[in-house]
């Protein structure tokens, strides 16, 4: 599919970092009600075929439910295979938009994570009916 747009979530308290693939493009809005409706407004103008978010502590289920309700493709995934799809990258610096660039690009090749149906977000999960892999 040509214009398909994978879109990663950096959340942290105050705010949600957003990067879009393959334009490179990042925004961010706030952590809150208003910044997620407007993430969400603007989502929607998009062909969007993947959003993903590192699950964090309960700080990204708000974004990830509204998200899901727009009927926007959203998953929310273990943040160790994030970071070890990093390591295996070359992309060691840590900052929320080096973070968004790559769970980006970790959505785009990762087409097994398939993410939960809409309007139904999995927090802490891989997606639907999956839970996250156990150290083996």
């Amino acid at each position: 599919m040509e214009n398909q747009i994978f879109v990663r979530i950096d959340v942290s308290k105050a705010r949600l970092d957003v990067a879009l693939r393959p334009d490179a493009k990042n925004l961010s809005v706030a952590n809150n009600q208003r910044g997620i409706a407007t993430l969400v407004k603007r989502l929607k103008k998009l062909c969007v075929s993947r959003i993903v978010l590192e699950a964090s502590g309960g700080y990204e289920i708000a974004a990830a439910s509204e998200l899901a309700a727009a009927g926007l493709p959203v998953a929310v995934v273990n943040p160790r295979q994030v970071r070890d799809f990093a390591r295996a990258t070359s992309r060691l610096a840590k900052t929320d938009a080096i973070d968004a660039q790559v769970l980006a690009h970790f959505r785009r090749i990762d087409p097994a994570a398939d993410p939960a149906p809409a309007g139904r977000a999995e927090p802490g999960t891989d997606g639907p009916g999956r839970s996250p892999p156990t150290s083996g």
